[in-house]
């Protein structure tokens, strides 16, 4: 089932602080507060400070939400633009999108609370309904052959901007944001949906089976691909083509790397999550020849300055890949080598990609027989720096095979 995207209704946290320019102290339970100051310095750098202070009863206050709705935003600003009420890139592309309801929440139907003083949270951080709503830009004729675009950790669908419109052309083409991140829906954990890797598998066949009744292809990138062979080891019979973007294959690929396993490190990891700048600008330019412009960084930085469930989101799924990621990615080298393994598939290979090394991965094709093609000015985000080539890639592939 799908329903058109509008922006999340407006819902509090239980967390309020108060907001006077340029300053603004949220109390603490010993009477003090922490005074926030947030204070361009120069262009296209942000510096945030905190310090503790006493708070002044005669100060004037203006309830500030921090769980906001994403029309309201948060009041943070950036260069190249605010979130505030002005249009903005992240708007358009929310515009383009819809919801769709796919996959069962899980739990006892309790409130979210936050883990520290149990108070409940916000709408951002609650299951919604009976069914998690996904995010999803569709493209294309709905009868052609279907193409779906997967994301890879961290990042959102916003990724395959540039491969939607290449592939539109002959194909319905979906791309879709994962639970816990993008416009999608972001539970606090342990109330409907853990962020464990094998909770994905079984999300990603409720929401398969929902946008699509026939074969598909899966293009996926990253740390998310090893999710997305487990699911299709399971439903081989439902792919036409497995397209690979820099996908973990080999043992030293089994680990994040420290800018990703940051995030699920004890306190510190809870802190670091909710850092924009962290959690999405580092996330996305560290591992690659990657250079964001600010109108792309607004899109990305969206999720974690409108509500903390991104952030929340964010560490529990580290915390499952570092526990859960081993065990998958040799789970990976299983199946795709298996004489069983009946699927068409490719592996994309950005060769600038600073976390997965390339090293085995030609001779783990070849010994598998899968297609490998290299891209050589692309990184881990091969789709970024990549697009439109990537998208002519993909079409030619799909293409040559459903022919034959």
């Amino acid at each position: 089932m799908a329903i058109q995207a509008k922006p999340p209704a407006l819902s509090s946290h239980q967390f309020q602080c108060s907001l006077c320019s340029p300053t603004s102290s949220l109390p603490l339970l010993n009477g003090g507060s922490f005074r926030f100051r947030a204070q361009r310095l120069r262009r296209k750098h942000l510096s945030l400070r905190l310090s503790a202070s006493r708070s002044n009863a005669d100060e004037p206050q203006d309830d500030y939400l921090i769980d906001a709705p994403v029309s309201a935003g948060d009041g943070f600003s950036f260069s190249g633009g605010k979130y505030s009420d002005e249009p903005n890139p992240s708007d358009e592309w929310f515009k383009q999108g819809k919801f769709v309801k796919a996959y069962p929440v899980g739990g006892t139907g309790e409130k979210a609370k936050d883990p520290i003083f149990g108070l409940t949270m916000g709408a951002g951080s609650q299951a919604s309904g009976d069914f998690f709503r996904w995010f999803s830009v569709e493209s294309g004729n709905a009868d052609n052959p279907t193409v779906i675009l997967i994301h890879g950790f961290p990042s959102q669908a916003y990724s395959y901007r540039k491969v939607l419109p290449v592939l539109s052309k002959n194909y319905h083409t979906i791309a879709f944001d994962w639970l816990g991140f993008g416009f999608s829906d972001k539970p606090q954990p342990r109330y409907g949906f853990d962020y464990t890797l094998s909770e994905y598998v079984s999300a990603l066949e409720s929401f398969v089976n929902e946008v699509a009744a026939n074969k598909v292809s899966l293009v996926v990138q990253g740390y998310f691909s090893p999710v997305v062979v487990k699911y299709a080891s399971k439903h081989q019979e439902k792919l036409n083509d497995l397209i690979l973007l820099n996908p973990p294959l080999t043992a030293k690929h089994a680990n994040l790397p420290s800018t990703l396993s940051i995030f699920s490190n004890f306190l510190l990891g809870e802190i670091f999550s909710q850092d924009p700048l962290r959690a999405s600008d580092k996330a996305l330019t560290s591992c690659g020849p990657y250079a964001m412009k600010e109108d792309d960084a607004m899109v990305y930085r969206r999720p974690y300055l409108t509500s903390g469930s991104s952030g929340f989101a964010l560490n529990a799924i580290s915390r499952a890949m570092k526990k859960e990621l081993k065990a998958y990615v040799e789970d990976t080298k299983a199946i795709l080598t298996d004489e069983n393994w009946k699927v068409r598939t490719t592996v994309c290979w950005g060769q600038r990609d600073r976390w997965l090394n390339f090293d085995e991965v030609e001779d783990f094709c070849k010994k598998s027989n899968h297609k490998l093609i290299e891209l050589p000015m692309a990184g881990h985000h091969v789709q970024e720096d990549s697009g439109e080539e990537l998208g002519g890639i993909i079409s030619g592939l799909i293409s040559r095979r459903i022919v034959t």
